[in-house]
Protein backbone atom coordinates (compact mmCIF):
# COMPACT_ATOMS: atom_id res chain seq x y z
CA UNK A 1 0.00 0.00 0.00
CA UNK A 2 1.05 3.60 -0.47
CA UNK A 3 2.31 5.69 2.38
CA UNK A 4 -0.25 8.21 3.47
CA UNK A 5 1.35 11.42 2.37
CA UNK A 6 -0.23 14.16 0.30
CA UNK A 7 0.63 16.99 -2.03
CA UNK A 8 3.62 15.52 -3.86
CA UNK A 9 4.38 17.71 -6.85
CA UNK A 10 4.00 15.67 -10.03
CA UNK A 11 5.05 18.37 -12.49
CA UNK A 12 2.19 17.64 -14.89
CA UNK A 13 -0.48 20.14 -15.83
CA UNK A 14 -2.99 20.71 -18.54
CA UNK A 15 -6.30 22.13 -19.62
CA UNK A 16 -9.69 21.11 -20.93
CA UNK A 17 -10.31 21.14 -24.67
CA UNK A 18 -13.34 20.40 -26.84
CA UNK A 19 -14.57 16.98 -25.65
CA UNK A 20 -11.17 16.22 -24.14
CA UNK A 21 -8.17 16.96 -21.99
CA UNK A 22 -4.65 18.15 -22.77
CA UNK A 23 -1.87 17.13 -20.39
CA UNK A 24 1.72 18.37 -20.45
CA UNK A 25 4.80 16.92 -18.78
CA UNK A 26 7.92 19.02 -19.41
CA UNK A 27 8.21 19.36 -23.20
CA UNK A 28 5.82 16.52 -24.05
CA UNK A 29 2.08 17.03 -24.29
CA UNK A 30 -0.88 14.88 -25.24
CA UNK A 31 -4.42 15.75 -26.27
CA UNK A 32 -7.02 13.05 -25.64
CA UNK A 33 -10.44 13.60 -27.23
CA UNK A 34 -13.64 11.56 -27.13
CA UNK A 35 -14.68 11.30 -30.78
CA UNK A 36 -18.24 11.13 -32.07
CA UNK A 37 -17.97 7.34 -32.49
CA UNK A 38 -17.11 6.96 -28.80
CA UNK A 39 -13.43 6.17 -29.32
CA UNK A 40 -10.70 8.16 -27.58
CA UNK A 41 -8.19 9.75 -29.97
CA UNK A 42 -4.80 10.64 -28.46
CA UNK A 43 -2.30 12.95 -30.13
CA UNK A 44 1.16 13.23 -28.55
CA UNK A 45 3.77 15.79 -29.54
CA UNK A 46 6.64 17.93 -28.23
CA UNK A 47 6.43 21.63 -27.43
CA UNK A 48 9.42 23.70 -26.40
CA UNK A 49 8.45 27.16 -25.29
CA UNK A 50 10.30 30.40 -25.90
CA UNK A 51 11.55 30.51 -22.31
CA UNK A 52 13.00 27.02 -22.54
CA UNK A 53 14.64 27.76 -25.87
CA UNK A 54 16.40 30.79 -24.38
CA UNK A 55 17.25 29.07 -21.09
CA UNK A 56 15.13 31.44 -19.00
CA UNK A 57 12.89 28.94 -17.24
CA UNK A 58 15.10 28.88 -14.12
CA UNK A 59 15.01 32.63 -13.52
CA UNK A 60 12.36 33.51 -10.91
CA UNK A 61 9.65 36.00 -11.94
CA UNK A 62 10.96 36.23 -15.51
CA UNK A 63 10.04 32.59 -16.22
CA UNK A 64 6.42 33.25 -15.33
CA UNK A 65 6.03 35.63 -18.28
CA UNK A 66 7.14 32.95 -20.75
CA UNK A 67 5.13 30.20 -19.05
CA UNK A 68 2.02 32.38 -19.29
CA UNK A 69 2.53 33.03 -23.01
CA UNK A 70 3.46 29.42 -23.79
CA UNK A 71 0.32 28.26 -22.00
CA UNK A 72 -1.77 30.49 -24.26
CA UNK A 73 -0.06 29.27 -27.43
CA UNK A 74 -0.12 25.58 -26.51
CA UNK A 75 -3.68 25.90 -25.25
CA UNK A 76 -4.83 27.29 -28.59
CA UNK A 77 -2.95 24.53 -30.41
CA UNK A 78 -4.65 21.86 -28.32
CA UNK A 79 -8.07 23.45 -28.83
CA UNK A 80 -7.51 23.58 -32.58
CA UNK A 81 -6.61 19.89 -32.63
CA UNK A 82 -9.71 18.90 -30.67
CA UNK A 83 -11.88 21.03 -32.96
CA UNK A 84 -10.34 19.37 -36.04
CA UNK A 85 -11.83 16.04 -34.94
CA UNK A 86 -15.35 17.41 -35.22
CA UNK A 87 -15.96 18.22 -38.86
CA UNK A 88 -12.93 20.29 -39.84
CA UNK A 89 -10.80 19.19 -42.80
CA UNK A 90 -7.63 17.34 -41.90
CA UNK A 91 -4.39 18.99 -42.98
CA UNK A 92 -3.06 15.61 -44.06
CA UNK A 93 -5.74 15.38 -46.75
CA UNK A 94 -4.75 18.70 -48.27
CA UNK A 95 -2.96 18.88 -51.60
CA UNK A 96 -0.30 21.05 -49.96
CA UNK A 97 0.00 19.98 -46.29
CA UNK A 98 3.03 22.21 -45.62
CA UNK A 99 1.19 25.31 -46.82
CA UNK A 100 -1.90 24.34 -44.85
CA UNK A 101 0.14 23.76 -41.71
CA UNK A 102 1.77 27.18 -42.10
CA UNK A 103 -1.64 28.74 -42.58
CA UNK A 104 -2.91 27.00 -39.46
CA UNK A 105 0.03 28.30 -37.40
CA UNK A 106 -0.57 31.84 -38.67
CA UNK A 107 -4.25 31.65 -37.78
CA UNK A 108 -3.42 30.18 -34.37
CA UNK A 109 -0.94 32.98 -33.66
CA UNK A 110 -3.41 35.64 -34.76
CA UNK A 111 -6.17 34.10 -32.64
CA UNK A 112 -3.89 33.99 -29.59
CA UNK A 113 -3.00 37.67 -29.99
CA UNK A 114 -6.66 38.65 -30.43
CA UNK A 115 -7.63 36.67 -27.31
CA UNK A 116 -4.83 38.34 -25.36
CA UNK A 117 -5.89 41.83 -26.49
CA UNK A 118 -9.52 41.07 -25.65
CA UNK A 119 -8.51 39.92 -22.15
CA UNK A 120 -6.51 43.11 -21.56
CA UNK A 121 -9.40 45.28 -22.72
CA UNK A 122 -11.99 43.42 -20.65
CA UNK A 123 -10.08 42.80 -17.43
CA UNK A 124 -7.60 45.68 -17.36
CA UNK A 125 -8.90 48.67 -19.31
CA UNK A 126 -12.65 48.33 -18.64
CA UNK A 127 -12.34 48.20 -14.82
CA UNK A 128 -10.10 51.28 -14.92
CA UNK A 129 -12.55 53.13 -17.14
CA UNK A 130 -15.54 52.28 -14.94
CA UNK A 131 -13.71 53.27 -11.75
CA UNK A 132 -12.55 56.54 -13.35
CA UNK A 133 -16.21 57.47 -13.91
CA UNK A 134 -16.60 57.54 -10.13
CA UNK A 135 -13.63 59.87 -9.49
CA UNK A 136 -15.89 62.92 -9.38
CA UNK A 137 -17.93 61.26 -6.61
CA UNK A 138 -15.06 59.54 -4.77
CA UNK A 139 -12.40 62.08 -3.86
CA UNK A 140 -10.10 59.55 -2.23
CA UNK A 141 -7.71 58.07 -4.83
CA UNK A 142 -7.00 55.04 -2.63
CA UNK A 143 -10.69 54.12 -2.57
CA UNK A 144 -10.86 54.54 -6.35
CA UNK A 145 -7.87 52.22 -6.78
CA UNK A 146 -9.54 49.59 -4.59
CA UNK A 147 -12.81 50.03 -6.48
CA UNK A 148 -10.98 49.32 -9.74
CA UNK A 149 -9.68 46.05 -8.29
CA UNK A 150 -13.10 45.01 -7.02
CA UNK A 151 -14.63 45.78 -10.43
CA UNK A 152 -11.92 43.72 -12.14
CA UNK A 153 -12.75 40.67 -10.06
CA UNK A 154 -16.50 41.25 -10.45
CA UNK A 155 -16.19 41.48 -14.26
CA UNK A 156 -14.24 38.22 -14.32
CA UNK A 157 -16.85 36.42 -12.19
CA UNK A 158 -19.70 37.78 -14.33
CA UNK A 159 -17.82 36.72 -17.48
CA UNK A 160 -17.44 33.16 -16.15
CA UNK A 161 -21.11 33.01 -15.17
CA UNK A 162 -22.21 34.22 -18.59
CA UNK A 163 -20.10 31.82 -20.65
CA UNK A 164 -21.13 28.94 -18.36
CA UNK A 165 -24.65 29.37 -19.74
CA UNK A 166 -23.37 27.86 -23.00
CA UNK A 167 -23.76 24.09 -23.28
CA UNK A 168 -20.29 23.56 -24.79
CA UNK A 169 -18.64 25.62 -22.04
CA UNK A 170 -20.42 23.63 -19.34
CA UNK A 171 -19.00 20.43 -20.88
CA UNK A 172 -15.58 22.11 -21.09
CA UNK A 173 -15.78 22.84 -17.35
CA UNK A 174 -16.57 19.16 -16.70
CA UNK A 175 -13.47 18.10 -18.62
CA UNK A 176 -11.60 20.73 -16.61
CA UNK A 177 -12.78 18.90 -13.51
CA UNK A 178 -11.60 15.59 -14.97
CA UNK A 179 -8.14 17.07 -15.57
CA UNK A 180 -7.87 18.21 -11.95
CA UNK A 181 -9.18 14.93 -10.59
CA UNK A 182 -6.53 12.92 -12.44
CA UNK A 183 -3.69 15.10 -11.14
CA UNK A 184 -5.08 15.21 -7.60
CA UNK A 185 -5.44 11.43 -7.59
CA UNK A 186 -1.74 10.92 -8.35
CA UNK A 187 -0.48 13.70 -6.09
CA UNK A 188 -2.44 12.14 -3.23
CA UNK A 189 -0.54 8.88 -3.77
CA UNK A 190 -3.35 6.86 -5.35
CA UNK A 191 -3.10 4.67 -8.48
CA UNK A 192 -4.72 6.14 -11.57
CA UNK A 193 -7.92 4.10 -11.61
CA UNK A 194 -11.43 5.19 -12.49
CA UNK A 195 -12.62 4.74 -8.91
CA UNK A 196 -9.71 6.67 -7.38
CA UNK A 197 -10.00 9.53 -9.85
CA UNK A 198 -13.77 9.71 -9.36
CA UNK A 199 -13.28 10.16 -5.60
CA UNK A 200 -10.58 12.85 -5.99
CA UNK A 201 -11.23 16.58 -5.72
CA UNK A 202 -11.94 18.62 -8.84
CA UNK A 203 -10.15 21.62 -7.28
CA UNK A 204 -6.39 22.12 -7.58
CA UNK A 205 -4.11 24.90 -6.31
CA UNK A 206 -2.12 25.11 -9.58
CA UNK A 207 -5.21 25.79 -11.67
CA UNK A 208 -5.24 28.59 -14.23
CA UNK A 209 -8.32 30.04 -12.53
CA UNK A 210 -6.28 30.49 -9.35
CA UNK A 211 -3.48 32.04 -11.39
CA UNK A 212 -5.87 34.61 -12.87
CA UNK A 213 -7.20 35.49 -9.43
CA UNK A 214 -3.62 35.94 -8.16
CA UNK A 215 -3.04 38.25 -11.14
CA UNK A 216 -6.05 40.36 -10.19
CA UNK A 217 -5.12 40.61 -6.51
CA UNK A 218 -1.50 41.51 -7.32
CA UNK A 219 -2.70 44.14 -9.80
CA UNK A 220 -4.78 45.74 -7.02
CA UNK A 221 -1.68 46.01 -4.83
CA UNK A 222 0.61 47.37 -7.55
CA UNK A 223 -1.89 49.84 -9.00
CA UNK A 224 -2.66 51.06 -5.48
CA UNK A 225 0.92 52.30 -5.05
CA UNK A 226 1.76 53.26 -8.65
CA UNK A 227 -0.19 56.38 -9.56
CA UNK A 228 0.05 59.23 -12.06
CA UNK A 229 -2.25 62.14 -12.95
CA UNK A 230 -1.94 61.37 -16.68
CA UNK A 231 -4.83 59.18 -17.91
CA UNK A 232 -2.99 57.82 -20.99
CA UNK A 233 0.02 57.02 -18.80
CA UNK A 234 -2.19 55.15 -16.35
CA UNK A 235 -3.40 52.89 -19.16
CA UNK A 236 0.13 52.38 -20.48
CA UNK A 237 1.38 51.48 -16.99
CA UNK A 238 -1.39 48.92 -16.54
CA UNK A 239 -0.51 47.23 -19.81
CA UNK A 240 3.25 47.46 -19.22
CA UNK A 241 2.95 45.88 -15.78
CA UNK A 242 1.13 42.78 -17.08
CA UNK A 243 4.42 40.79 -17.47
CA UNK A 244 5.49 41.83 -13.96
CA UNK A 245 2.14 40.80 -12.50
CA UNK A 246 2.18 37.50 -14.40
CA UNK A 247 5.71 36.78 -13.15
CA UNK A 248 4.75 37.34 -9.51
CA UNK A 249 1.51 35.36 -9.85
CA UNK A 250 3.38 32.42 -11.39
CA UNK A 251 5.81 32.26 -8.47
CA UNK A 252 2.91 32.23 -6.02
CA UNK A 253 1.03 29.51 -7.90
CA UNK A 254 4.28 27.54 -8.16
CA UNK A 255 4.78 27.69 -4.39
CA UNK A 256 1.14 26.74 -3.84
CA UNK A 257 1.62 23.62 -5.96
CA UNK A 258 4.54 22.46 -3.83
CA UNK A 259 3.38 23.33 -0.33
CA UNK A 260 0.40 22.59 1.87
CA UNK A 261 1.04 24.75 4.93
CA UNK A 262 -1.64 26.92 6.49
CA UNK A 263 -0.42 30.18 4.91
CA UNK A 264 -0.46 28.68 1.42
CA UNK A 265 -3.92 27.22 2.02
CA UNK A 266 -5.22 30.66 3.06
CA UNK A 267 -3.67 32.36 0.01
CA UNK A 268 -5.05 29.64 -2.26
CA UNK A 269 -8.57 29.68 -0.80
CA UNK A 270 -10.03 32.42 -3.08
CA UNK A 271 -8.69 30.65 -6.17
CA UNK A 272 -10.12 27.35 -4.99
CA UNK A 273 -13.50 29.05 -4.55
CA UNK A 274 -13.22 30.44 -8.07
CA UNK A 275 -12.75 26.90 -9.34
CA UNK A 276 -16.21 26.07 -8.06
CA UNK A 277 -17.33 28.09 -11.11
CA UNK A 278 -14.72 26.97 -13.67
CA UNK A 279 -14.83 23.23 -12.92
CA UNK A 280 -17.75 20.82 -12.74
CA UNK A 281 -18.03 17.16 -11.83
CA UNK A 282 -17.20 14.94 -14.85
CA UNK A 283 -18.81 11.64 -15.74
CA UNK A 284 -16.83 8.40 -16.02
CA UNK A 285 -16.32 8.79 -19.77
CA UNK A 286 -14.77 12.21 -19.26
CA UNK A 287 -12.52 10.83 -16.53
CA UNK A 288 -11.36 8.06 -18.87
CA UNK A 289 -10.31 10.70 -21.41
CA UNK A 290 -8.31 12.53 -18.74
CA UNK A 291 -6.62 9.28 -17.69
CA UNK A 292 -5.63 8.52 -21.31
CA UNK A 293 -4.07 11.95 -21.61
CA UNK A 294 -2.06 11.48 -18.39
CA UNK A 295 -0.84 8.02 -19.41
CA UNK A 296 0.40 9.36 -22.75
CA UNK A 297 2.89 11.76 -21.12
CA UNK A 298 3.51 10.53 -17.56
CA UNK A 299 4.74 7.31 -15.97
CA UNK A 300 2.44 7.50 -12.97
CA UNK A 301 3.47 4.12 -11.56
CA UNK A 302 7.09 5.22 -11.34
CA UNK A 303 5.95 8.48 -9.74
CA UNK A 304 3.98 6.65 -7.04
CA UNK A 305 6.86 4.25 -6.40
CA UNK A 306 9.42 7.07 -6.07
CA UNK A 307 7.26 9.56 -4.16
CA UNK A 308 5.07 7.30 -2.03
CA UNK A 309 6.90 3.98 -1.90
CA UNK A 310 4.06 2.23 -3.66
CA UNK A 311 4.86 -1.43 -4.47
CA UNK A 312 3.08 -2.45 -7.65
CA UNK A 313 5.08 -5.68 -7.96
CA UNK A 314 3.75 -6.88 -4.58
CA UNK A 315 0.16 -6.15 -5.67
CA UNK A 316 0.65 -8.04 -8.92
CA UNK A 317 1.96 -11.07 -7.01
CA UNK A 318 -1.02 -10.99 -4.66
CA UNK A 319 -3.39 -10.74 -7.62
CA UNK A 320 -1.80 -13.85 -9.15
Amino acid sequence: MAKQKINHYSGIGGQAVLEGVMMRNKDVYAVAVREENGEIAVETDHYKGAGEAMGLTHIPFLRGVFVFWDSLVLGMKALNYSASLFGEEDIASSKDPIAEEGKEKAIMGFTTVIAFVFAIALFMILPYYLSSLMESYIRNSSVTALLEGVLRIAIFVIYILLISLMKDIRRLFRYHGAEHKCINCLEAGKPLTLENVRESSRLHKRCGSSFILFVMVISIILFFFIRTPSVPLRIVIRIALIPVIAGIAYELIRIAGRSNNIIIRILSAPGMLMQMLTTKEPDDEMIEVGMKSVEAVFDWKEFLEDSFGYKFEDEEKIAE
